[in-house]
């Protein structure tokens, strides 16, 4: 077993684009019906992320983790909208690499990253219901900042937290 991370490339989108709807349907069926996370496809992901690549690429990173040949996770950092603050936009792990250590490696690589943008604090959004996503971010320092916001996932209205952490 031989863990690696590297910057994605624009043929890396296709197995972004299935692990982001894979990792997304595990995490949160305990938050919604399964019928609402599987509204948006593997491909609807992956259309999604090229998309947003072509107007990100040159403000954000995205990093994937690779085992063994397979992508098993990925984040993707930029500016924030939220003032001094870098963001953690996503970080995602494929379910069957949840708890081996994949996380933690994306983790600590993305604030390299976030350290890099220059800004004093780092910010996330968190579903207030993934309790592990929360246990996760809490063990590596990050905290609830007191923002909240509800967005749509494929139409419901969920409510997300801000964490932050100093950079």
């Amino acid at each position: 077993m031989s863990l690696s991370l590297r910057t994605a490339e624009e043929f890396d989108l296709y197995a972004v684009g299935a692990l982001h709807q894979r990792s997304r349907v595990a995490a949160y069926a305990h938050i919604l019906p399964a019928e609402v996370l599987e509204a948006r496809s593997e491909e609807g992901f992956r259309e999604w992320w090229a998309e947003r690549w072509k107007w990100e690429r040159d403000t954000h990173e995205m990093t994937v983790a690779v085992l063994d040949g397979e992508i098993v996770g990925f984040t993707y950092v930029g500016p924030s909208e939220t003032p001094s603050s870098a963001e953690l936009y996503a970080i995602h792990v494929a379910p069957s690499a949840v708890g081996t250590g994949v996380g933690r490696a994306l983790m600590r690589n993305a604030l390299d990253q976030l350290r890099r943008l220059g800004a004093p604090r780092a910010v996330l959004w968190v579903l207030e219901d993934n309790a592990v996503a929360r246990r996760f971010y809490e063990r590596g320092g990050w905290t609830p900042d007191g923002a909240d916001r509800t967005e749509p996932i494929n139409g419901v209205p969920v409510r997300q937290l801000r964490y932050a952490l100093p950079l």
